[in-house]
C-alpha cells in the first residue's frame, strides 16, 4: 500500500512511502499537466495531454513505461508493462478511484486528510512505477478537478 504526504501546502509534492519507507517524491509539472519522480535510482517523467485526459510515462532513456487513457471519466484505464488494468470512479458525488479486475473491485485510491490532502493507494498487481504513475495522475486530475471549480465560483 503506498501512502502519499503532501510536504508542500503551495505546491503539489508528495512524499510517497511503501510499509513507512519513502521510497519517492512526487513532483508536479508545474506549468504543464504530469510530474515526475525518481525510484530506485530511476527517474520517471509524467506528462499529460492539453485536455487532461491522457498521461505517458517515460524513463531516463525516454521510452514509454505506462500510459492512461480516458482520465477523468467514470472508467480510466492504465497501460504498463504488457496489461491493461480498469480503474472507475467509486461515486458519481466522491473523488475516490477503484481499480477492477475480474469483475470486482480489488484496490483503490483514496485522500485520507480533507486539508493536507493526503492519499492512501491500494493497488495490488501493478509493478511499483506504475503505481506511483496512477497515483501521479490521480493527484493531478483532482488539482485540476479543484482549480477548475474554484476557477466557477
Amino acid at each position: 500500500m503506498l501512502k502519499a504526504h503532501r510536504t508542500s501546502f503551495w505546491r503539489s509534492r508528495y512524499e510517497i512511502t511503501v510499509g513507512g519507507r519513502v521510497v519517492a517524491t512526487w513532483d508536479d509539472a508545474f506549468w504543464r499537466s504530469g510530474g515526475e519522480f525518481a525510484l530506485d535510482g530511476q527517474h520517471y517523467q509524467v506528462r499529460g495531454n492539453a485536455w487532461g485526459n491522457r498521461y505517458g510515462m517515460t524513463d531516463a532513456a525516454g521510452q514509454r513505461v505506462a500510459a492512461a487513457d480516458r482520465v477523468g471519466r467514470k472508467r480510466w484505464t492504465v497501460e504498463a508493462g504488457g496489461q491493461t488494468y480498469h480503474f472507475q470512479r467509486a461515486s458519481f458525488f466522491g473523488n475516490a478511484q477503484e481499480l477492477h479486475a475480474d469483475g470486482g473491485r480489488v484496490g483503490s485510491i483514496r485522500r485520507t486528510g480533507l486539508w493536507r490532502g493526503d492519499v492512501v493507494a491500494d493497488l495490488p498487481g501493478l509493478p511499483l512505477p506504475a503505481q506511483i504513475f496512477v497515483l501521479g495522475v490521480v493527484i493531478t486530475m483532482w488539482d485540476q478537478q479543484a482549480a477548475t471549480a474554484a476557477a466557477a465560483s
